[in-house]
């Protein structure tokens, strides 16, 4: 390629405003002579500086007006150095400094996380807030903030921890709406990923981020809302006075093969040409596979057809799962092939570390297979991205969704350019108008008078209604105490008025819910199951096997998994189903029982029944609290018990916080590895990540900002 040539026409496009063209070609540019390790001649850098790429530019071989536009653009973001922010991030950050509320639409490559480091290293807030879609995404943006910032701020991310003089918050939203009532005052909301209010995106889960946007939007003095690909955003309450600013600025070009149309929905050829791709690239390939079949179809197809990876890390960590989890998992045979598994149901440690795992540059796993986890729990990105389905579900991909996951192609300073490779049909290019509106399951927590123009009248007759019913149910003065109090977790008010009806009809119900006090869990069996068929719609696993599930799961502290999977042996479940379940088991089964126990007490508190205790050991999936907690900071259960088996920390003492425990931890990091028994090589690894995540930040000396 003709350098000068090349660049000419990048300056035409320039000229003739055809930004994203001229980006798309200077981009791939850049990759050129970054494969050729070229330097950049003076005129590659004035088109860069024209592009708003600033990172980009070479200080060394810039003009002077150049190499000034790239120190001018350097903030601080908590780092020993400053960088240099891209045209587009810097106006964002321009906004927030000048107290604007944004909502702001962004490609995937970005960079809006960084705006939020800067903002809070130019500004010091006091308390900042921010909301994310997953726990694996909660303790990703933990640990890239407590680098940063853990000498001035607590990072808060469980809902147990009291707060600090200064304090960055990082919740999903049912954690942040348990947490509003410890705070009076935010000065920055961040709410990511805030397309996942609508319930176009995530039916099960909008309710709750609606409910937690209000209940916190109020105590803001600032919000600021991210979210990849929206071309507008309809008036609503919840983003009410926030300016909403497109940014259609890509840092990486996005190369497509469409390799559907010579597959023609053949089953076969699809195969064929996964292998194919894999096996022509070493470099790292996120494929999305759509379903939790399709992920298991693609997990079987690699066993079946590539070599076993020579990487004794890899080695190591199928042992560790084999030993850990089960010898016959798919995984423990997919890993040993440089090929990792990433979906919403796995432990949250073990996402983590297959994660850390595929970010190595060597001897690492070279490909994730996922189902659309990729694009909601973290933030990483490949070289390659393989759409191996079109489904999202049962479901067809959204064209909003579809730009969603082949915008983790590319990456900043590592591939400019992310080669897409298309094996199933995508769906049409569409404009997303986000559309924010009140849900029937957020009702129950719904001012009617605050927000009669926001309900439809169907809305405010079913409110009517529920207020009604659930007075005569359990008296004016009951009924008020819990919507003052906000202690039912639910806002569904189909559910809350049937747990209402089985309590004031059958009284077997709530004496029944005194055999969770038992020590013994033979007795949960026939109540938990009563329990289940409380929920209008029914609940989507056999309501037997369900409690069983329960039962076996009590015992989590003291078996291992394979021994837990053996006590379930007769209900068939599989170590898959033993994530789905006790992720059901933690989050809604405790709070289908939460929302029945503060009911109950209200309307027949003569029976004195409470069941409080069973509700948060069930939270924990009956592991000590800290453990549960640990997991998410990176420390699988099963190092937590050799822990605690050495007598170094005693995980049982209920006094123990999480910022207690993490404190004992990182004094005696040096002590483990000689006092701990049973540590092999790939739990070393495993703890080498959970300290780095722990680790704490010196305070840096700062120069005033350069912005």
């Amino acid at each position: 390629m003709d350098i000068f040539e090349e660049c000419s026409k990048i300056n035409d496009l320039l000229q003739a405003e055809e930004d994203v063209e001229a980006r798309n070609r200077l981009i791939c540019l850049l990759d050129l002579l970054g494969k050729e390790n070229q330097t950049y001649n003076t005129l590659l850098n004035h088109l860069i500086r024209e592009s708003g790429l600033y990172p980009y530019l070479e200080p060394d071989t810039s003009s002077w007006q150049d190499r000034f536009a790239f120190e001018s653009f350097k903030v601080d973001i908590g780092q020993s150095e400053p960088v240099t922010l891209h045209r587009e991030q810097s106006l964002v950050l321009k906004h927030l400094l000048d107290g604007d509320h944004l909502a702001v639409s962004a490609p995937t490559s970005f960079g809006k996380s960084l705006i939020i480091d800067a903002y809070i290293a130019i500004k010091k807030p006091k308390n900042v807030l921010i909301l994310v879609p997953t726990i694996a995404l909660t303790d990703e943006t933990r640990r890239r903030l407590s680098k940063k910032f853990s000498a001035e701020y607590k990072i808060v991310t469980t809902s147990e921890v009291e707060l600090g003089e200064k304090n960055i918050l990082i919740f999903p939203q049912e954690r942040a709406i348990h947490y509003s009532e410890k705070l009076e005052k935010l000065d920055l909301l961040v709410v990511d990923e805030f397309y996942k209010a609508s319930q176009a995106f995530d039916k099960e889960r909008s309710p709750a981020l609606l409910k937690a946007m209000l209940v916190l939007g109020e105590k803001a003095s600032q919000k600021y809302y991210l979210a990849p690909n929206i071309a507008d955003l309809n008036v609503n309450p919840f983003t009410k006075g926030m300016t909403f600013l497109r940014m259609d600025f890509n840092t990486v070009f996005l190369e497509k093969h469409e390799g559907y149309k010579d597959i023609n929905k053949d089953a076969q050829k699809k195969n064929d040409a996964l292998l194919r791709i894999l096996g022509k690239h070493n470099t790292k390939s996120l494929i999305y596979a759509g379903t939790y079949p399709g992920v298991d179809s693609v997990a079987t197809l690699l066993i079946d057809n590539t070599d076993k990876d020579d990487s004794p890390l890899l080695s190591d960590f199928s042992a560790w799962l084999a030993t850990n989890y089960h010898p016959n998992w798919k995984l423990t045979n997919l890993v040993k092939r440089g090929v990792g598994i990433h979906t919403g149901q796995l432990h949250r440690s073990l996402s983590q570390i297959q994660v850390r795992l595929f970010e190595e540059a060597m001897n690492g796993l070279q490909t994730l297979i996922s189902t659309s986890s990729i694009i909601e729990g973290v933030n990483t990105s490949a070289e390659n991205v393989i759409v191996w389905s079109n489904k999202k579900g049962q479901l067809k991909l959204d064209d909003f969704t579809y730009r969603n996951i082949i915008g983790r192609g590319g990456r900043m300073f590592r591939h400019f350019v992310g080669k897409i490779y298309i094996l199933e049909e995508p769906p049409s290019p569409t404009e997303t108008q986000l559309e924010l509106t009140f849900p029937d399951e957020l009702l129950a927590d719904v001012d009617d008078e605050k927000y009669k123009q926001e309900l439809t009248k169907e809305q405010l007759a079913k409110l009517l209604h529920y207020k009604e019913e659930m007075t005569q149910l359990m008296g004016q003065e009951s009924f008020q105490r819990l919507r003052n109090e906000g202690a039912l977790i639910s806002s569904d008010t189909e559910l809350i008025g049937s747990i209402a009806h089985a309590i004031k009809s059958d009284p077997k119900l709530v004496r029944g819910l005194a055999n969770l006090y038992s020590s013994s869990s033979d007795y949960w069996v026939w109540i938990l199951c009563k329990v289940l068929k409380i929920i209008p719609g029914g609940w989507d696993a056999g309501y037997t096997k369900f409690a069983e599930f329960v039962r076996a799961l009590s015992g989590n502290w003291k078996l291992s998994i394979p021994e837990l999977l053996d006590l379930l042996s007769e209900q068939d479940v599989t170590i898959d189903e033993f994530f789905k379940m006790e992720r059901n088991a933690t989050f809604k089964l405790a709070a289908l029982l939460n929302d029945i126990n503060v009911i109950q007490r209200e309307m027949v508190p003569e029976h004195n029944v409470d069941i409080s205790p069973f509700i948060a050991s069930l939270s924990k999936a009956f592991l000590p609290s800290c453990v549960m907690e640990l997991e998410e900071y990176g420390l699988p259960r099963m190092l937590a018990k050799k822990i605690h088996a050495s007598g170094l920390v005693n995980f049982e003492d209920a006094e123990l916080d999480l910022h207690s425990a993490i404190n004992s931890l990182r004094d005696m990091q040096p002590d483990i590895l000689g006092k701990v028994e049973g540590i092999d090589s790939f739990d070393r690894y495993v703890l080498d990540y959970f300290f780095d995540g722990i680790a704490l930040q010196q305070p840096r000396a700062v120069d005033a900002p350069t912005q």
